[in-house]
């Protein structure tokens, strides 16, 4: 095993929203509890939304993919106040190897226990707690979001910039998340657990999501 990348998790784009409109554009920031009972459910479109990921090591790194297998947004009104995604952990591709022999050992590689135990785990999770608006941020973010990922069981808190709005029925949110491996229990080539530096895979990955949701029909 060469190089490592990790995916996982989250929501995207259909437009930017500038940081002086965010209202307009639907964010709000909320906290758990603050979901009332008229928040719209909307139906997360695995179709249509991505999540990219990247993994880096000494001398290189990989990148893929992980299939959204549902999921829903919560809305109230034009503002996003929730949302809980699925991901599907047997759908881990690798996109940089184009030798089938090498690119099947690694997704092999990633789903055994070294990484995902995508046997013993087929998904993982993100539940989104908390949204607060974001002003002035350089690659035009208008919101943080908060929310528990969970990979092998194991569940931490993981926040991120995002793009976040809703129009004309659908909800949708884009951004990059570090995410810290080794606290999912995925340690494999961790020199904080006794891989040698040489050899070492980064202990965070990154991944790239964009995540549209839509209004179902009354």
């Amino acid at each position: 095993m060469k190089k490592f990348v990790l995916p996982l998790l989250l929501v995207g784009a259909l437009f930017t929203a500038p940081a002086h409109a965010q209202e307009k554009f639907g964010v709000k920031k909320t906290t758990p509890g603050t979901a009332k009972a008229n928040n719209n459910a909307y139906a997360a479109q695995p179709q249509l939304s991505t999540l990219g990921w990247v993994g880096k090591k000494v001398g290189g790194q990989h990148n893929g993919t992980v299939a959204l297998k549902d999921g829903q947004m919560l809305v109230r009104g034009n503002q996003v106040t929730g949302g809980t995604f699925t991901f599907d952990m047997n759908s881990i591709k690798v996109d940089d190897i184009k030798d089938a022999d090498y690119n099947g050992k690694l997704v092999g590689h990633l789903k055994n226990d070294d990484f995902f135990s995508s046997e013993k785990f087929p998904t993982a999770t993100f539940v989104i707690t908390n949204l607060k608006p974001l002003k002035g941020d350089a690659n035009g973010n208008n919101a943080l979001v908060t929310g528990n990922l969970t990979i092998k069981g194991k569940t931490g808190v993981v926040s991120f910039p995002a793009k976040v709005g809703v129009k004309d029925g659908v909800a949708s949110a884009s951004g990059v998340a570090t995410v810290d491996r080794t606290k999912y229990d995925v340690k494999y080539g961790s020199t904080l657990f006794g891989a040698a530096a040489d050899k070492a895979i980064d202990d965070n990955f990154t991944l790239s999501f964009n995540v549209i949701a839509k209004q179902q029909a009354q």
